[in-house]
């Protein structure tokens, strides 16, 4: 006897759509390539961010300075 196991399923982290984590969404975890460039965008845009201190300034082109110890 053969034992199945059941497909893991989650919801778009974009649109909260139920998907199966399986071949028939290759764009997982997101249910379309759609979710997943919306999801890009919003990173992109800081919309979404990790909370913390940033690691080097805010500005682009910021540099670490070698002569300060790495935290």
């Amino acid at each position: 006897m053969t034992k199945r196991t059941a497909t893991p399923s989650l919801n778009c982290p974009s649109c909260k759509k139920p998907i199966a984590w399986n071949d028939r969404f290759p764009f997982r975890p997101f249910c379309s390539e759609r979710c997943k460039l919306i999801d890009l965008g919003e990173w992109a845009s800081e919309g979404h961010r990790i909370p913390g201190e940033p690691a080097y300034g805010d500005m682009p082109g910021d540099e670490p300075n070698p002569d300060q110890p790495h935290h």
